[in-house]
């Protein structure tokens, strides 16, 4: 978890790259791997997002210091946000996230993989929700660690699991490989965007091991047919 105001402090430092690399190399890791997965598109996902009701209490910042506009909204069968994404990169550490990389740097997530190890950020997509708070307990939604989650940038389809808990104020936020997925910067110290992107976490849905994402893939996929036919 991380507060997300201070990842925007950091902004501008550039991507740190491997000490010995190749002259051309730091330039092509930088670009990020953009990928849609499944079949259901952007488009019918989102058509099924366009009016909210909300399920918080009040609404939530981007970023503090931010005003606070963003309300978690209830489609009976999902829950779903549209916000900025900030780089979480806590978590088991790597090359990608660690502690020179991310002044920021935890190396704890709210949830473990099955062996006991934290997660992955730099390897395994998955989304920050906000600590249970007066606004909205996530848990009263049906949702939990290894809930599966639809996140829509630009025309692409990334699913993902809840994997993180951030402040209790703040929503938009998911791991270095979400990021990267979407083709968002996925730097934590600058990466990020400040907006168009759409979370949508189905209720009542897990993915054991947390950290099988080719599970997480095939159970999107399912519940997000499901839902663009309106069950």
């Amino acid at each position: 978890m991380r507060v997300q105001s201070l990842t925007l402090a950091a902004a501008g430092a550039a991507l740190l790259a491997p000490t010995t690399p190749p002259v051309a190399e730091p330039q092509a890791r930088q670009e990020p791997v953009v990928r849609h997965e499944g079949d259901v598109r952007a488009a019918d996902l989102l058509a099924m997002v366009r009016d909210c009701t909300p399920v918080s209490r009040g609404r939530y910042r981007s970023d503090v210091g931010r005003p606070a506009t963003i309300p978690v909204c209830d489609t009976g069968d999902a829950v779903f946000w549209k916000a900025d994404m900030d780089i979480d990169c806590d978590g088991r550490p790597s090359r990608r996230c660690n502690r020179r990389t991310d002044p920021l740097f935890s190396d704890a997530t709210a949830y473990q993989q099955s062996d006991g190890r934290q997660l992955d950020a730099a390897s395994l997509p998955y989304i920050v929700v906000p600590m249970p708070s007066r606004i909205w307990n996530y848990r009263e939604s049906d949702v939990r660690g290894g809930s599966v989650a639809a996140v829509i940038y630009q025309g692409r389809v990334q699913y993902a699991v809840v994997g993180d808990v951030g402040p209790r104020d703040i929503i938009g936020e998911a791991s270095y490989a979400s990021a990267e997925a979407l083709g968002i910067r996925p730097d934590p110290r600058g990466g990020g965007t400040d907006s168009g992107v759409t979370y949508i976490v189905f209720k009542d849905s897990q993915v054991k091991p947390i950290e099988d994402h080719d599970a997480a893939v095939a159970t999107g996929e399912r519940l997000a047919k499901l839902f663009v036919r309106g069950r």
